[in-house]
């Protein structure tokens, strides 16, 4: 057996090299698909609870609408306010107990990683909305544009460009999150590691391969969705051609891509 801390991490890489490919190539898997499924519910959750409820509608068609948007901030409420753990427990286990249904541990995780993604997508993409000049909606409606219509040819389009830099945090976010799944037997990164760890009783040595595995996921993902956010946000300069004149001029426009979404 070896006898030094570089020793072990030596001899941990050659015995479960494998299993640690396999749960990082599993936790890259939830994470992607947990924030486009997330990013679909959250775009279409904040469209419907952005929709004015106008005062010469019909009284039915209020109704639904109050009570959709009711319905939609719950659930926006229900899983911000909720661990992720707690939400993955409930999910898999009370759909086999109440339900009859024996969801596979991979069903469980997508699902409850995209619906809890879509509730912190729903309020980003919300803010993406509200920081789009209001009289550009108002001049699409003003030209015949229903709600859709407008949402979807003028808002979103600089809505999302806006939230892109949320959207990427939220996907790091997931990559280091989805480590709570382990509860449900999803055999990712921290699944496959405690078995790793139990066999030689070397914790700290398993779990150092471990954290250096997520540091290495979440520092090449986020170098390149900075990357994308600056090759989207196009260049900090663009020139001006004057339409009585040849005159043109260089402007400087800062790049400030913001924040948002859950801490990284």
């Amino acid at each position: 057996m070896p006898q030094s801390f570089f020793g072990w991490i030596e001899f941990l890489l050659r015995q479960y090299g494998g299993l640690f490919l396999t749960g990082a190539a599993t936790t890259l898997l939830i994470a992607l698909v947990g924030t486009a499924a997330g990013f679909a519910i959250g775009l279409l959750v904040a469209v419907v609870r952005t929709i004015p409820l106008r005062k010469d509608a019909p009284a039915v068609k209020r109704a639904l609408l109050a009570a959709a948007k009711g319905l939609l901030t719950a659930y926006v409420e229900v899983f911000r306010g909720t661990p992720m753990i707690v939400q993955a427990m409930v999910v898999y286990y009370g759909a086999s107990q109440y339900l009859g249904l024996n969801i596979p541990a991979m069903g469980a995780a997508f699902l409850v990683v995209s619906v809890n993604t879509g509730a912190y997508m729903a309020e980003i993409v919300r803010g993406g909305i509200l920081s789009v000049d209001a009289g550009q909606k108002e001049a699409a409606t003003a030209v015949g544009m229903t709600h859709w219509q407008a949402m979807t040819v003028v808002v979103l389009p600089q809505a999302i460009r806006n939230i892109l830099p949320s959207v990427a945090n939220e996907f790091v976010v997931n990559i280091k999150d989805s480590s709570v799944l382990n509860v449900i037997s999803v055999t990712e990164v921290f699944f496959m590691s405690k078995s790793a760890a139990g066999t030689y009783y070397r914790y700290f040595e398993v779990f150092f391969i471990t954290a250096v595995i997520y540091f290495a996921l979440t520092f090449t993902f986020t170098r390149l969705l900075r990357l994308l956010e600056k090759k989207l946000s196009g260049s900090a300069s663009y020139t001006v051609y004057g339409s009585q004149s040849s005159h043109r001029a260089e402007i400087e426009v800062p790049v400030d891509p913001g924040k948002g979404g859950r801490d990284g």
